[in-house]
């Protein structure tokens, strides 16, 4: 009896490359949803009794290819396909299948959907948004959040889109090299938001957390097709220091470890070896972009043995260069923290109150609003934040975060004053 969350892991795992190959066959991506959606259900039908092949994703690509032609001949009113057994008969099939993927151009699907998606007959926003939800199968509200806008604003944005595609006729071959260079800006982005989706998950079983480690071969896979590019050795940079971090992260509980609270043992140096050694030759580029800066940050990260061996000064510095080159308020929020590393609370304070019309639904803002109002000594406003980030928050693990911030609070304010 095959586990149903087994089940429910592999099929996640297998949607990019084959909703790609899919879609690369039925050229539709309505058509390549559906045929894959129908292939996980006959998974869930026959797998628990007869095993999992030995390969899922050539399996789902060669039933999901079957349902699809199906679906097509009876709206031709053509003859359907043979009984189950035949088409479940995927032995020879699934290998003749997977080799034709690893002999295909590019060698990865996946990529041809990145770059269908972010086609350039749309517009950006829409693009990331369409390649989140057909690539890594993200749900509304998980793009929604990404995006901080509302579920239903981000439906209508991948509505629209999709309709898109299918009025301007977008054709489904490989792009060309120019048409490759053009849209590498905003593959990139998506690859990230993707990266960000799977490393802000505490639980390693959670179905989510593996897009972090696809995101990173995504981009391993980008480099080696465009090697020369160093925003792409930023980018990897940038996701390795990150994900170096991830047996820290989070303690025995599940509960949220601050960055200055890490155990850096736990920190896994070959991937941070690797990482710096990547972003040294991007910069040798000397052509610097917002994710070699977002990567020399977290670099500063890295080298310091100790949390209090931080530069925040470089990191500041980092910080204005940033926002020089990509003007966004959530890097002025991040800034804020390194403002009252080097100047205090109330600096830091000033510098993002001015946010709160744009990042009022966002929970980072409002969990470090918080916190400076604590170190401030302003206990009911801070409360006030604390109360809304938890409302905002992603995750169990974000809300018993700053819950552990309020009972700190609240135990502070009655301790007795020393005499």
């Amino acid at each position: 009896m095959t586990d149903i969350a087994w089940i429910d892991h592999a099929l996640a795992s297998a949607r990019p490359k084959a909703v790609g190959a899919l879609l690369r066959y039925f050229r539709n991506l309505d058509t390549a949803e559906e045929a894959f959606q129908e292939a996980c259900l006959r998974a869930i039908r026959t797998w628990p009794e007869k095993g999992p092949p030995r390969d899922p994703t050539a399996w789902l690509i060669f039933v999901g290819r079957n349902s699809g032609i199906d679906a097509v001949r009876k709206r031709a009113k053509i003859q359907a396909l043979p009984d189950e057994d035949v088409i479940s008969d995927t032995e020879d099939a699934e290998s003749d299948i997977a080799e034709r993927l690893d002999d295909s151009n590019y060698r990865d699907d996946i990529l041809r959907l990145l770059f269908i998606c972010c086609h350039p007959d749309l517009p950006a926003t829409q693009q990331i948004a369409l390649a989140l939800r057909i690539v890594s199968g993200l749900s509304v509200p998980q793009i929604a959040r990404a995006f901080l806008v509302s579920e239903s604003a981000m439906e209508q944005r991948i509505t629209r889109a999709k309709a898109r595609i299918a009025k301007a006729g977008v054709p489904f071959e490989t792009p060309s090299p120019q048409e490759r260079a053009e849209r590498l800006s905003i593959v990139s982005t998506m690859i990230y938001l993707i990266f960000n989706e799977g490393y802000s998950q505490a639980d390693p079983r959670h179905e989510a957390a593996a897009f972090s480690d696809e995101a990173i071969r995504l981009a391993r896979l980008m480099l080696h097709i465009f090697p020369s590019k160093p925003e792409l050795m930023g980018l990897l940079a940038l996701m390795l220091l990150q994900i170096s971090r991830r047996p820290a992260r989070f303690n025995a509980g599940d509960e949220i470890v601050l960055l200055e609270d890490q155990d850096r043992s736990l920190w896994n140096q070959p991937l941070i070896n690797e990482a710096l050694a990547l972003l040294d030759k991007a910069l040798r580029h000397r052509k610097p972009a917002p994710y070699q800066i977002q990567a020399a940050i977290a670099a500063v990260h890295s080298r310091a043995k100790r949390a209090e061996d931080t530069d925040w000064v470089e990191i500041d510095l980092l910080y204005r260069a940033l926002e020089r080159l990509q003007p966004s308020p959530v890097i002025t929020l991040n800034r804020a923290v390194v403002v009252s590393k080097l100047q205090g609370a109330q600096d830091a304070l000033d510098l993002i109150d001015p946010l709160g019309e744009k990042l009022g639904g966002y929970f980072y803002y409002h969990g470090l609003r918080g916190g400076l109002l604590k170190q401030l000594g302003l206990t009911s406003q801070a409360r006030e934040a604390f109360d809304r980030a938890i409302a905002l928050a992603h995750s169990a693990a974000e809300a018993a975060h700053i819950r552990r911030q309020i009972d700190k609070m609240q135990e502070e304010a009655t301790q007795p004053i020393a005499k």
